[in-house]
């Protein structure tokens, strides 16, 4: 079997991993949001709350559509359920970042995400709108944790107790 066809290619690795970081310091600033309320940690990390929601949708976008036309050259899913798992990450990589999207539009804010106006801002408010965001955008955030945490579960149990092999798949460990 090919090198492409065990593991994933650099450019697939680099946005794993750096969207992994950018979901750490996301799911932080959301637990620093939701327990440490102003405090100076809040203040810090929530700043950048919407921004990196929004290049993280962006990146997962790019990642899928990467993932499609690089489909010959990655390895076969482990099975099913990894299948099934990863399909709900990216769903919810793009709905968290999406309702929230929608939310701040329909609040009439203006949004101006690293300094590129994105969205201008309008007097009053659609409250359909803002009902998706407050209603989804926080309960999808967490279930977009908790599987978060199984994915990086399973990554864990494959590399010490299943196959090792699977781990090195996304670490580019033994390639290149």
């Amino acid at each position: 079997m090919s090198t492409e066809a065990t593991h994933y290619g650099r450019l697939t690795r680099y946005l794993h991993w750096a969207m992994a970081v950018l979901f750490a310091w996301q799911f932080a600033s959301a637990g620093a949001h939701a327990w440490l309320e102003d405090t100076a940690v809040e203040a810090f990390l929530w700043a950048s709350h919407k921004p990196l929601g929004l290049l993280l949708m962006l990146l997962a976008i790019v990642r899928v559509v990467w993932g499609v036309l690089d489909r010959g050259h990655r390895p076969p899913a482990v099975n099913a359920w990894a299948s099934l798992g990863h399909l709900a990450l990216y769903l919810l990589m793009i709905a968290v970042p999406a309702v929230a999207l929608i939310r701040q539009y329909g609040s009439g804010r203006a949004f101006e995400p690293f300094g590129i106006p994105l969205m201008s801002g309008f007097e009053g408010e659609i409250e359909w709108m803002t009902a998706i965001g407050s209603n989804f955008h926080g309960l999808f955030g967490w279930v977009l944790l908790v599987l978060v945490v199984g994915h990086v579960a399973m990554a864990l149990w494959h590399r010490h107790v299943g196959n090792p092999e699977v781990m090195s798949r996304i670490t580019g460990r033994g390639i290149d």
